[in-house]
């Protein structure tokens, strides 16, 4: 019988073996060496496996004796994914290799304007949320080791001193080649292709066991599959709502969980491996599937009662006296946990320190910690080793408090409903452009306070969460119970903290953004991910001048090291044209360089840093606005600038109205094109239609003839009349056109624009005049002011909203001009259309009546080339336009007649 001795020596020499080919495989890529196959979609496929750990080798066995079929879903979100979110994984990948993030973390807060205070957050749920699943490993190796220590005749078995020996042996392997290379973002083929061997290693062990109860322990697959039936899984039913919840949980943590995130993102050398990923990954999962229920079955037909379900695949070998397979089975149980804890360790201590230590460290250098001499390789080193022995201490100390009592799948599912919090931001940062810092934070922190509520403490125990709490509620509200909020009750624990904190958490994101604006260059990082496809880099906006290369030299070498630095300077160089001796700092060098930095230190350190040299980055047009007035209200206060303050705000006015103003004409152009385009090929349509009927219907009646030919006539005087407009205009525009001057009355002007305007109308609307003040004799093109006035009654007869619609013509003289009011009743023109109404293309009310919008923009250019003008009216009843005419002469009643 195998002792503990045997078994101790089996893992030492297993996990010499792994230092190995980490080592070898680390040199081979350094020498730039390394095979094919390391790079290969197989070595990336079998690294995905990573989320295939304990819980999935133990915990999926003693999941299904106690649950039946249902862990199946920690299957099937990974599967989803791959196969019906594949173009998600592939955005993903494109973005993190053109951002060159290093963590999950590091891409949120490149994605929200470089938020170091969203990293934080994130990564500090990030490292609770692991927590529990670090102990779940550390748990899972503990059992291991206790039930070969049941079997071993001298049970020398401490169960601390192994939990301890442990933890530190993952923390060394961790650092030695986890923290080899400072730059995260470069690949890290010995722990790859280390995790990729633990891929192999679980499941030939996990297939060995499983054919050994089927085929050993049964005879066959028929006899396995009765004895399933007569066992306790047979009678499981499916609990729809824990499986629609855990399915979720389980795609949600694939996509967000650091270690995925590294090796799924970080680590992939080519986007195109994702192809193959998606149906051998699936694959794998089904293989390592296939005998989980059988084993359950059969460990619990077999196994005394009360036996541990989670240790079923080590129990059933060593009950049948099969060492070496219980052997094989421990490896693969043991690789499960290790690479798990190794790749979350290595995952998490890079968030840590780019995203906590390295601001700590650039404010205690008060400001001057991208100039200061030092090297901050060590600093960003040291502190990720440390991050990975604190991390690991962690999961101790978790195990430790709650005791090790708790089912793997159990745990499992808290970790994953505390990471899962991070999919809001993260899918509405890759496909909402309007997605804000703000609402990433609110949300995180709602969805995360409610997990911890509702879900990890309860878990704890230990006095953590009071028992009163629990029966009575926060406060003694009992709507504000742990497992009964807001006064759900009777739901699934796990599926009622599921649906509040996720539920909650992505209501307050989108609330929130869309209540807030976002900053300019978090405008920026949104177009560049959401579009990532279209462009996967430009320039952020940085400037910076020549004597400052020196600066950002002396930088680059203490964070990158000096042959990377230079290496790096001098390509920029050849890319300038090779002219000087450093590059110049232009836009897309120190974008390029941000990058660079970014993939060492994370994006927000890098941002910080650069920052601190250049010190300063180009602004959008609001933002000068913004600086304009800022600027005026500080002169304000000055009496000797009282004169510079007062111009400078007007300036901002301006600038403020005249961007607004050009915003929406060009909107309203686009706009008016496919107007235009719609106003042209609709008559067109019409016309086309009805004169191939008329062709090819020879016996058509006559009254059919005549009504056809009737709307291609109609049709026709409506294309003619959107021609006629469009062609005047132009000629007005290019001042070609030719007046026709002449002398007659107001009074007779008006009157033909005012039948020609309404004739036809079934509701024309009521018009108001004194027949006196119109008699004024004027000299002018008649006929184009007549076309003025018609306008200008026509959109009152269109717009008027009055009941009964009504309109008011008045005629008076000032300061030798003749001024003609059209004031109606109706609700006038919204005042932030007011300054666009007579531009081209403008429509205010689209909906409510058709035109393409050059009738008042034609009135204008009338009234320009007769000396005079037309204007709105603002602050009367109704919608008010006001003519301007010279001064003309007022007629006698005589010469009216």
């Amino acid at each position: 019988m195998a002792s503990l001795n045997v078994l101790a020596l089996v893992c030492l020499a297993y996990v010499a073996l792994l230092f190995f080919v980490a080592f070898v495989a680390d040199r081979r890529a350094a020498r730039g060496q390394s095979s094919a196959w390391i790079r290969s979609p197989l070595i990336y496929t079998l690294s995905l496996s990573i989320y295939c750990t304990a819980w999935t080798f133990y915990g999926a066995v003693g999941y299904a004796a106690r649950s039946g079929l249902e862990f199946l879903t920690i299957y099937l979100g990974p599967t989803l994914v791959m196969v019906g979110w594949w173009w998600g994984l592939r955005k993903l990948v494109r973005v993190g290799r053109s951002q060159r993030v290093t963590s999950i973390a590091d891409l949120l807060s490149a994605r929200y304007g470089k938020s170091n205070a969203l990293a934080i957050g994130v990564t500090v749920l990030a490292v609770i949320g692991i927590t529990p699943y670090i102990s779940l490993q550390l748990q899972s190796i503990t059992l291991s080791f206790s039930t070969f220590a049941e079997a071993d005749p001298l049970r020398s078995y401490h169960e601390t001193t192994t939990v301890f020996w442990v933890t530190a042996g993952l923390a060394v392997f961790a650092i030695l080649f986890g923290t080899r290379n400072l730059n995260a973002n470069e690949r890290h083929h010995g722990v790859v292709t280390a995790v990729a061997l633990e891929a192999v290693v679980k499941l030939v062990a996990l297939l060995a066991v499983g054919i050994f109860v089927v085929w050993g322990l049964s005879d066959g697959i028929s006899d396995t599959l009765a004895r399933i039936d007569a066992s306790q899984i047979g009678d499981w039913r499916v609990d729809g709502g824990r499986w629609a919840t855990i399915t979720f949980l389980s795609a949600a943590a694939f996509v967000c969980l650091p270690r995925m995130f590294q090796v799924m993102v970080v680590e992939n050398e080519d986007e195109r491996h994702l192809r193959v990923a998606a149906w051998a990954f699936p694959l794998y999962l089904f293989l390592i599937s296939m005998f989980v229920v059988p084993i359950a079955a059969i460990g619990l037909e077999l196994l005394p009662p009360g036996s541990n379900p989670d240790l079923f695949v080590l129990a059933l070998p060593l009950s049948q006296g099969q060492q070496g397979l219980a052997m094989l089975s421990f490896l693969g149980g043991f690789s499960s946990a290790t690479s798990m804890v190794i790749v979350a360790a290595m995952a998490l201590s890079t968030m840590v320190s780019n995203h906590m230590v390295m601001p700590i460290w650039l404010h205690l250098q008060g400001g001057e910690g991208a100039s200061v001499s030092g090297d901050v390789r060590n600093v960003v080193l040291f502190a990720r080793r440390i991050s990975i022995a604190v991390i690991l201490g962690l999961g101790y100390f978790y195990y430790k408090l709650s005791g090790g009592g708790a089912a793997l799948a159990a745990v499992g599912l808290i970790s994953f409903a505390g990471i899962s919090q991070m999919l809001p931001p993260l899918v509405g940062g890759l496909f909402w452009r309007g997605a804000t810092r703000t609402g990433a934070l609110c949300g995180l922190s709602v969805g995360f306070a409610i997990w911890v509520y509702t879900m990890l403490l309860p878990a704890l125990g230990g006095g953590l969460l009071p028992d009163h709490i629990l029966a009575e509620g926060l406060f003694g509200l009992s709507w504000l119970r742990p497992q009964a909020l807001f006064g759900i009750e009777g739901l699934d624990s796990t599926v009622h903290a599921v649906l509040w904190s996720m539920s909650l958490n992505a209501v307050v994101f989108c609330l929130v953004s869309l209540m807030t604006f976002p900053s300019p260059i978090e405008r920026l990082q949104g177009a560049q991910f959401v579009n990532v496809f279209e462009h996967s880099s430009g320039p952020r906006g940085w400037t910076g001048s020549v004597a400052q290369s020196e600066d950002l030299m002396v930088m680059s070498q203490r964070i990158l090291g000096a042959t990377e630095a230079q290496a790096f300077f001098q390509r920029e160089l050849v890319r300038q044209g090779g002219r000087g001796t450093l590059p110049e700092p232009t836009p897309a060098f120190l974008e390029r360089l941000e990058r660079e930095l970014g993939a060492s230190i994370g994006a927000a350190a890098a941002h910080a840093m650069i920052g601190q040299i250049v010190g300063g980055s180009s602004v959008s047009v609001q933002d000068l606005l913004a600086v304009a007035d800022e600027t005026a209200q500080m002169l304000e206060y000055s009496n000797q600038l009282e004169e510079q303050s007062a111009e400078l705000s007007r300036t901002a006015r301006q600038l403020r109205v005249s961007n607004e103003k050009l915003t929406q004409i060009s909107q309203q152009k686009d706009a008016f094109l496919s107007q235009v385009s719609h106003e042209l090929r609709t008559p067109m349509t019409s016309i086309r239609a009805f004169s191939e009927i008329l062709r090819d219907e020879g016996d058509m009646p006559l009254a059919d003839k005549a009504r056809y030919a009737t709307i291609i006539h109609d049709e026709a005087l409506r294309l003619t009349r959107l021609l006629n407009d469009l062609l005047d205009l132009s000629v007005l525009e290019s001042g070609q056109v030719s007046l026709n001057m002449s002398t007659g009355t107001l009074s007779e002007v008006m009157d033909h624009a005012i039948s020609t305007a309404l004739a036809g109308s079934d509701h024309p609307i009521q018009v108001h005049r004194d027949p006196k003040s119109e008699q004024i004799r004027i000299s002018s093109d008649l006929d184009r002011l007549a076309q003025v006035f018609i306008n200008l009654i026509a959109n009152a007869q269109k717009y008027c909203d009055g009941e009964p619609a009504e309109m008011t013509i008045r005629v008076t003289r000032s300061l030798g001009e003749v001024w003609i009011d059209f004031t109606d009743n109706g609700s006038g023109v919204p005042a932030d259309h007011q300054q666009l109404i007579f531009e081209k293309f403008s429509r205010v009310s689209p909906e409510r009546a058709g035109g393409a919008g050059l009738g008042l923009a034609i009135c204008r250019e009338i009234m320009q080339r007769l000396e005079g003008d037309i204007s709105y009216l603002p602050g009367q009843k109704g919608g008010s336009f006001r003519i301007s005419l010279p001064f003309a002469r007022k007629i006698s009643p005589e010469e009216a007649f």
